[in-house]
């Protein structure tokens, strides 16, 4: 993909939110089940999860906290399909993960992914980063421009589409990773400490992007924190120690 391909369109989307989603329900049946997850590492001298049981309920926001090394990524990693547990199961909508046939295909239509370091390509523009997902996909072309300008433009970001990341501030990288995230059109996003490396402003306005994208889209958040600020505004805290959930601390906040 080429900064001129892109440049070149002449693309100028207007953007309308639509009509109001429903009023969002969490705590419903689950959707995401984990039963005894494992991963271990260094031939099982490492346990990064030790059966571990959990579930995730369409439209909430699920915050995971706990300790360094308690598992917190780990857990990311094998609800986003980036990794396979060592034992245990998992099951999205009754699917077992295993029975997957394409977990690749099956990660990048269901899942969008937002890291604590942005993982911007430099020699990009806002717009071609939003775009990398979309590269193999069956969309054609122009819709998958379009539909990444107005994911730029719901972010408060079209009027810097075509600015690469160095150009960039903090806050404004990490929605333009959020974009990207939601390129594909996924079930879920998986954030692992997405505001971990933001000042206290742009936390919250990144923070308040991601709850206006729930609310018009019921998609699914979970995400790794250690800002308790951030954790207060989901629906429930999964409080993880030492591989496991601790069940007399899984609550709302």
């Amino acid at each position: 993909m080429s900064a001129n391909a892109t440049m070149d369109t002449g693309l100028a989307i207007a953007v309308a939110d639509g009509p109001a989603a429903p009023a969002l329900r969490t705590r419903d049946t689950p959707w995401i089940r984990a039963e005894g997850l494992q991963l271990q590492f260094d031939r099982g001298a490492i346990h990064a999860l030790d059966g571990l049981d959990f579930h995730l309920c369409k439209t909430e926001f699920v915050a995971v906290v706990g300790p360094s090394g308690c598992g917190k990524s780990s857990l990311l990693n094998l609800v986003g399909m980036l990794e396979a547990p060592t034992a245990g199961r998992l099951f999205i909508d009754a699917l077992p993960y295993a029975d997957v046939a394409d977990p690749a295909a099956f990660r990048r239509r269901h899942f969008g992914f937002v890291f604590q370091s942005f993982h911007l390509i430099p020699t990009l523009t806002a717009l071609e980063n939003v775009l990398l997902p979309t590269i193999g996909a069956r969309d054609a072309r122009r819709d998958s421009l379009e539909r990444g300008w107005q994911l730029l433009a719901n972010l408060g970001l079209d009027k810097r589409a075509r600015h690469f990341p160095a150009q960039l501030s903090g806050g404004e990288r990490q929605r333009v990773a959020i974009a990207r995230a939601l390129i594909n059109e996924p079930d879920v996003i998986v954030a692992d400490e997405p505001t971990g490396s933001l000042d206290s402003a742009a936390a919250r306005q990144v923070l308040d992007s991601l709850e206006a994208i729930r609310a018009r889209t019921r998609i699914t958040i979970l995400m790794v924190t250690h800002d308790s600020e951030v954790s207060a505004r989901s629906d429930r805290i999964v409080h993880l120690r030492d591989g496991r959930v601790d069940p007399s601390r899984d609550d709302r906040p």
